[in-house]
């Protein structure tokens, strides 16, 4: 269920618990409210208005992240890949297009007249390319320590969250963006969304699946928050 207050939409997930929480997730500001299955959604709606100053300034603080500067893929701009900082150098090349990784630069050759969508569009099947493989080579392995099989995963870009999990179709998905993070923060997000086929909420059955299969988990999240984001995210947010 979902409320919009102030054109703020607040997601509520209703669970057996006894007071409500409220949270304001990364990387985005994703306001959730958690609530008792007894209360009333008009209590529910009270509560998320009382606390709206709040939920305001929270999720202006993450507006006010650091973000990568607007692209236009032209030579001098930086770009990541598993972590690691690269500087882009474009050469024009009308035969065909490229993408290479070479020591500390990524020469991509397009088009002199290729738009920045044009240039974005490419740049990001590189991404989705270079998530697939690795993702490929992950998921089987926790798959495998977990005993946890999803059904079918999918690769899109999300502007809230780094992963989810569509536990009636056993169905994952993962953010674009983890291409361009550490390869540990998707090994996190995997197992993340493998374990909520298993426990839907972040409850305390949930957190001790974390804790048992990955020790430093919490830590990883905090460096995968912490990260700078994408401008696009910004600007569709």
């Amino acid at each position: 269920m979902q409320i919009v207050i102030s054109g703020i939409p607040i997601d509520i997930h209703k669970k057996n618990i006894k007071n409500m929480h409220l949270q304001i997730k990364p990387p985005n500001g994703q306001v959730v409210i958690s609530a008792p299955l007894s209360m009333d959604d008009k209590a529910i709606e009270v509560y998320a208005r009382t606390n709206l100053g709040w939920i305001k300034k929270q999720i202006e603080k993450f507006q006010q992240q650091p973000r990568s500067a607007k692209r236009q893929y032209v030579s001098g701009e930086t770009m990541y890949i598993w972590g690691k900082q690269y500087y882009l150098s474009f050469v024009p090349d009308s035969r065909k297009n490229s993408f290479k990784i070479q020591g500390n630069s990524i020469v991509l050759s397009m088009r002199k007249n290729s738009t920045v969508k044009q240039r974005e569009k490419y740049i990001r099947e590189q991404y989705r390319r270079l998530l697939k493989g690795e993702i490929e080579k992950i998921l089987p392995k926790w798959e495998q320590i977990t005993g946890l099989h999803c059904e079918s995963w999918q690769i899109k870009y999300m502007i809230t969250r780094w992963g989810t999990c569509n536990t009636e179709k056993k169905k994952l998905w993962f953010n674009l963006q983890l291409a361009q993070k550490p390869v540990e923060c998707l090994e996190y997000v995997i197992l993340h969304e493998l374990i909520h086929l298993k426990e839907r909420t972040h409850n305390s059955i949930f957190i001790a699946y974390m804790d048992m299969y990955m020790k430093n988990w919490r830590e990883v999240r905090k460096e995968l928050n912490d990260l700078r984001l994408d401008y696009y995210e910004f600007q569709n947010k």
